[in-house]
């Protein structure tokens, strides 16, 4: 099968071994004729000139694989008919387990409130895990990945997501319930995906339904929050703090006021990265259930734009 590795030219080295040996009866091309290749391996920043990638032309292809778990520099594409499928690979579950796990804990045990000036602080000891509520919202594969690390912790975990469907050893509300979602979350996880339903989904009314003194963990898309919503109920101390690792405008600019308020944390988009050794066979598999006509892996309703 040929293959159109449509992703930015600085990515070939690292990306094209990993493909090639995962898949080796590919043949992985960066350019070509449009109607020869079979299949197109996909990363925003392609074409590198800035336009839109016209997916007409590939009339043979039979999936747009992304390298990307995010899906909305691309659902948008009005060409793209073709079917499409994000990357849920095990290593960007882990790396996202281990950061929402890493700050969750870091909150819940209070880490920064015993700075080291000598002062003996032992006047507040944190409640264990089982005392306090962590609501993650999405549930898609890595909300419900974060959800079972929680949950194997001993936190009160509730999921929310639009459609509230099931998932083992969780509570999941469902869109209509997102209030009572919030008000059990004295920490409050957001892996949700950008969409029109998504932005601006934590505004001022919605923030003011956070328990005094929850902490926001966002590591899904900075389109979720409402940024001056956010500043003014950190700054009012309805809300404890924010980490932040996804932004309406990345790299986030050095004047914002993320940046210096003592109530954020800001991480520059590292939660969880797609790697190509975990992720290669990943797209592997979706070329070759592609190529004969099998369901594919994580495939996007693009009507949903997830």
């Amino acid at each position: 099968m040929r293959v159109l590795f449509a992703a930015p030219a600085r990515q070939w080295d690292e990306w094209a071994p990993a493909l090639t040996a995962a898949c080796p009866e590919m043949e992985l091309c960066r350019d070509g004729a449009p109607d020869s290749f079979d299949a197109l391996i996909y990363a925003p920043g392609y074409p590198e000139d800035g336009a839109t990638l016209d997916f007409t032309p590939f009339t043979r292809a039979r999936v747009v694989q992304s390298l990307w778990a995010g899906v909305e520099r691309i659902v948008t594409n009005p060409t793209l008919t073709q079917p499409l499928c994000r990357m849920v690979d095990p290593g960007l579950a882990q790396g996202m387990v281990e950061y929402c796990l890493g700050w969750a804990m870091r909150a819940h045990l209070g880490m920064d409130n015993y700075p080291q000036d000598g002062v003996w602080r032992n006047g507040v000891v944190p409640p264990l895990a089982s005392g306090r509520g962590v609501t993650v919202l999405g549930m898609g594969e890595l909300g419900r990945a974060v959800s079972a690390a929680l949950v194997a912790l001993g936190f009160r975990v509730t999921g929310w997501s639009q459609s509230g469907r099931p998932v083992d050893g969780v509570e999941v509300l469902p869109g209509r319930a997102l209030p009572d979602a919030l008000r059990r979350a004295e920490i409050l996880v957001s892996l949700l995906p950008d969409t029109p339903e998504t932005r601006n989904l934590l505004d001022a009314p919605r923030l003011s339904l956070l328990p005094k003194g929850a902490v926001i963990i966002n590591a899904g898309r900075g389109t979720l929050i409402d940024e001056d919503a956010l500043l003014h109920a950190l700054d009012s101390g309805h809300l404890g703090h924010a980490i932040l690792d996804v932004f309406r405008q990345e790299p986030l600019p050095a004047d914002h006021p993320f940046w210096v308020n003592p109530r954020v944390t800001v991480t520059p988009h590292i939660a969880a990265d797609t790697r190509p050794e975990t992720a290669a066979p990943v797209a592997a598999e979706n070329l070759r259930r592609a190529m004969r006509g099998e369901p594919l892996l994580h495939r996007v309703d693009l009507t949903r734009g997830y």
